[in-house]
């Protein structure tokens, strides 16, 4: 009787294709996790930003960046103008760029120079594609790639659930 040692080519790929199959679970969910993890500090940003865009509100009786129903506003806030504004007596250190490194854009109904006090704000994240939508649809989104949207003391646009791409 021979007594065999070792494994079969078959037995060997069986090993291999099973050994595949775990690994690539395995980096599904360890990008997922990195995704999720870049959502979640784009919100606490963008929430932080907002609360101190509200809180300069409240002290100087307008915005002039902050409020109410949401249509992104028209005018556009530079990130040196938010900075001027808040820093630092609102915020230590205003991000200027979400969890996947594309600048966060700042809005609001009337330029920070204008006499007229501003009645709505904006600012928004593009996501993980770095394009910015031009219309929304509020509530949760189940993609990456959607926009994430704060006005008005709450997110308009949000990821909630489990992520699809």
């Amino acid at each position: 009787m021979i007594r065999r040692r070792g494994f079969s080519v078959i037995e060997l790929l069986i090993a291999v294709g099973i050994i595949a199959m775990i690994a690539a679970i395995a980096m599904g969910n360890y990008f997922n996790a990195i995704h999720r993890s870049k959502q979640k500090r784009t919100m606490a940003d963008m929430r932080s930003v907002a609360v101190a865009w509200e809180s300069r509100a409240v002290d100087t009786k307008q915005y002039n960046a902050a409020g109410g129903a949401f249509s992104m506003p028209a005018g556009a806030v530079s990130y040196q103008e938010m900075v001027t504004m808040l820093s630092p007596t609102y915020i230590r250190t205003l991000p200027s760029m979400d969890g996947w490194g594309f600048p966060m854009q700042f809005r609001a109904d009337q330029t920070i120079a204008s006499a007229t006090a501003a009645s709505s704000y904006g600012l928004r994240s593009p996501g993980r594609d770095g394009i910015y939508s031009g219309t929304y649809n509020d509530g949760p989104t189940t993609n990456y790639d959607c926009d994430i949207v704060y006005s008005g003391g709450q997110f308009i646009v949000y990821p909630e659930g489990v992520q699809q791409k």
